[in-house]
């Protein structure tokens, strides 16, 4: 094993288990300034072959290591995760210009994530089954058992760049799987020290890889053979074109979403307020569960709307290493951009704009549109941004049906205090979780997650990962 010395915003990369500083050297910038934070390098074809064919070759060792050793790793590496909170935020801040507050959160859920897979490394279960169904096979008995299914390819997103980074991780280590990461090349930073500290946690070395790729060399670490499975975060057109390239191997995908809530006219507005304003904005709304679509009984719109305007216009929005900064910068200034061009669309076709719709570099102000259509791009596609749209609705059957209008399938939120709506909507919408009593954007880690439709194949959450 080679530990990692220096500074990490000025790293190499990872490959089986060894650091280099080969390759392509790129600057990472950050999203807030546009300046260079660091730099690292990404790898090449000889880099990637190094990288699988170690992974191949540890497959044998790793199944050697036994449950209560995997345990003992992972724990060490959520105890390290601890102790290098501090870094890790910092990292967050500046890399992904999260801000500093929800860079605490998800430094929390990655030590829930690694925490957890240790217990689920000791549940790795099989069983005994009697087989005397006819008089043929009396007396005989069969065993199924679990195998880990060998070496896996992980590309991650920029979003979370250390949480989603454990959710490929995690559930691989438990039960001894070799792992490829190609990480978000906006974010390698996160991914990197993670790396660092697995490795120190006494993880067999050639069993990890954390390469940045070019888009050609990941296609191809996407279609090798040698790789048994490929699980892939990230936009809905990359990831179905990855599942056709995968080839024979296991795919899964956690693709984008609209995610729609429903607020029912018994809800607790107040609370119903605070938490659209949290899963519409936070962190610039660059999550794929974001609140996108928010459905408002008649009877409280008015009420509701006032309250989620004049609360948007409350929200800091700047610098994220600002403990009271609520919404910091998209990852690109050319995000704004695009955004504001489906705002204008929406607009030029009869959509109301509430509040918002103002870019500055890549900082954009909380926005809210009324009176829009299904078919605009501001519902209909995964807008990524701090943007989100407010619609009446008279009858809940109606509700569900308007939530259901979009292609994607990722998780869908309710608002009310009515038994009957809530089996309804868990009944009816067409998302891979539905949310009762909060945002779409609501997840706690071990919960089972992924979608249906474009947004996805397959389920995450470390017990469910660690099955598929």
């Amino acid at each position: 094993m080679q530990s990692f010395e220096g500074n990490f915003l000025e790293s190499g990369s990872l490959v089986a288990g060894k650091w280099i500083s080969e390759g392509q050297r790129v600057d990472v910038k950050s999203p807030y300034t546009g300046q260079a934070i660091g730099s690292t390098f990404v790898g090449n074809s000889k880099h990637l072959e190094l990288a699988i064919a170690g992974a191949v070759e540890s497959s044998a060792d790793l199944r050697q290591l036994a449950s209560y050793q995997r345990k003992q790793i992972l724990l060490k590496v959520a105890s390290a995760i601890v102790r290098q909170a501090d870094t890790f935020v910092r990292l967050m801040t500046l890399e992904a210009g999260k801000p500093v507050k929800a860079a605490r959160v998800e430094v929390d859920r990655a030590v829930l994530t690694f925490t957890t897979a240790a217990e689920e490394a000791l549940r790795i279960s099989g069983e005994c089954l009697p087989l005397d169904f006819i008089a043929a096979t009396e007396g005989r008995w069969g065993i199924v058992r679990r195998f880990a299914v060998g070496p896996i390819a992980a590309i991650t997103p920029f979003n979370f760049p250390l949480n989603l980074v454990a959710h490929k991780l995690a559930p691989a280590m438990a039960v001894g799987c070799p792992v490829v990461v190609k990480p978000a090349p906006q974010t390698p930073f996160c991914a990197l020290l993670l790396a660092n500290i697995i490795l120190e946690a006494g993880w067999p070395a050639r069993a990890l890889s954390v390469l940045p790729l070019s888009n050609r060399d990941a296609g191809r670490l996407v279609a090798d053979e040698r790789i048994k499975l490929l699980s892939f975060t990230g936009s809905a057109i990359v990831g179905w074109q990855l599942k056709r390239d995968a080839g024979k191997k296991r795919v899964v995908l956690e693709l984008g979403g609209n995610a729609a809530v429903i607020v029912h006219r018994d809800a607790d507005l107040e609370n119903a307020v605070a938490r659209c304003l949290t899963g519409a904005f936070s962190y610039a709304g660059q999550s794929c569960i974001s609140v996108q679509r928010i459905l408002l009984h008649a009877d409280i719109f008015d009420q509701f709307t006032a309250l989620m305007v004049d609360g948007a216009g409350r929200l800091k929005v700047g610098d994220p290493s600002d403990e009271k900064t609520d919404v910091g910068p998209m990852i690109r200034a050319s995000d704004g951009k695009r955004v504001q061009q489906w705002i204008k669309e929406a607009v030029s076709a009869g959509a109301k704009l509430l509040c918002g719709g103002t870019v500055k570099g890549s900082l954009m102000a909380p926005t809210l549109l009324s009176a829009t259509c299904p078919q605009m791009k501001v519902n209909c596609e995964e807008i990524f941004a701090p943007v989100a749209t407010i619609e009446p609705y008279q009858d809940f059957e109606d509700a569900l049906n308007r939530a259901n209008q979009s292609r994607f399938g990722l998780r869908a939120g309710l608002f009310t205090r009515d038994r009957g709506p809530d089996l309804r909507a868990f009944d009816r919408l067409e998302a891979g979780g539905v949310i009762v009593g909060d945002v779409p954007t609501f997840r706690v880690d071990p919960m089972p997650y992924g979608g249906v439709q474009d947004s996805g194949l397959g389920r995450e959450g470390i017990r469910y990962a660690t099955r598929r």
